[in-house]
């Protein structure tokens, strides 16, 4: 009965410390896959293989990004919620997928708030209304006073249904009690296309796919999305200083399957600090108008929270409701 009660309690021993032995070894083979659920060139997977590059070297084991487009996010984001929760298998995901398409899409294939574990939030992008300059306005007063003077003439291009290019213009047609027509394409490049060409007059872009055409092409830039000017665009005023209450975010941040031991998890999130502090990683993030925002699960749920709370009304106005 000793011998029995004793491999017993040898049993229950390394049952509790073999997995933390292991978390603490991780990585202890190659690869760790990081699951992007958009495209190669789309800002996660720029960001994604940034951070691939600084923990391949920091660990020494081969980090491979792993491109899963579709479902506005929900196949790659779903991906990674499925995998093992061993550590190596993680992601790069953004606010769609992780809180504002359970109301876009109704259901979902995982739980955006018991499937993951939350690493670290990483940067922040900001968007940039544009119009083009044939419409003759200056600023964002002279483009409401327009827009109301003439409702539903003008239209606006979007990346897509649901996106936060049509989330932020639906948000500034609400607030500003005006009438503009939507015209969704499938790419960023696509959407600006159709502002040079004037198919559309007026578009909310992320920055960087925006700020090239100035000066050399018809499309002027007349405001940022974020709560506070950009320190890419310092002249370019918010659409809160220019009397629009609307702010819209374009965040990324690192995930892992829900049960990823915290020791890995914590190395992760520590080696995303490290990452962003380097000057020439915050260099290849600048030429991408990226600003870096590490931050913790805390916080990263709290920007989840913010962005459920700040797009259910545009989207239940709009009536926005995707398949």
């Amino acid at each position: 009965m000793r011998f029995v009660s004793a491999l017993c309690a040898a049993l229950v021993a390394f049952c509790i410390t073999a997995p933390l032995a292991g978390a603490q070894e991780w990585p202890a083979r190659q690869p760790v896959k990081i699951i992007v659920p958009f495209g190669p060139g789309s800002t996660p997977d720029l960001i994604a293989r940034v951070m691939a590059d600084h923990f391949q070297q920091k660990f020494g084991h081969s980090f491979i990004v792993d491109n899963r487009p579709g479902a506005g996010g929900n196949r790659g984001t779903d991906a990674v919620a499925k995998a093992e929760p061993d550590g190596y298998t993680i992601g790069v995901s953004i606010g769609g997928p992780l809180g504002i398409n359970a109301i876009l899409f109704g259901n979902l294939p995982y739980d955006p708030k018991k499937d993951f574990s939350y690493i670290s939030l990483l940067v922040t992008q900001p968007s940039a209304l544009a119009v083009n300059t044939a419409l003759g306005v200056s600023s964002v007063k002279d483009l409401i006073a327009l827009l109301k003077a003439d409702p539903g003439k003008y239209n606006y291009s979007s990346i897509g249904n649901g996106s936060l290019s049509q989330l932020a213009m639906e948000a500034i047609r609400l607030a500003s009690g005006t009438d503009i027509t939507h015209v969704p394409y499938t790419s960023s490049p696509a959407a600006v296309t159709a502002l040079i060409q004037n198919d559309v007059q007026m578009a909310c872009l992320p920055a960087a796919s925006v700020t090239p055409l100035v000066g050399s092409k018809p499309v002027k830039i007349l405001a940022v999305t974020t709560a506070k000017r950009s320190p890419f665009l310092p002249d370019v005023p918010t659409l809160k200083e220019s009397g629009i209450d609307v702010e819209a975010e374009a965040w990324n941040g690192l995930i892992a399957p829900a049960g990823t031991p915290e020791p890995i998890v914590e190395k992760l999130r520590a080696a995303v600090a490290e990452a962003l502090a380097i000057p020439s990683v915050r260099e290849k993030l600048a030429a991408q108008l990226m600003e870096p925002i590490p931050g913790n699960a805390e916080q990263f749920r709290a920007k989840i929270d913010a962005d459920l709370a700040r797009w259910a009304p545009v989207i239940r106005d709009a009536r926005i409701q995707l398949n």
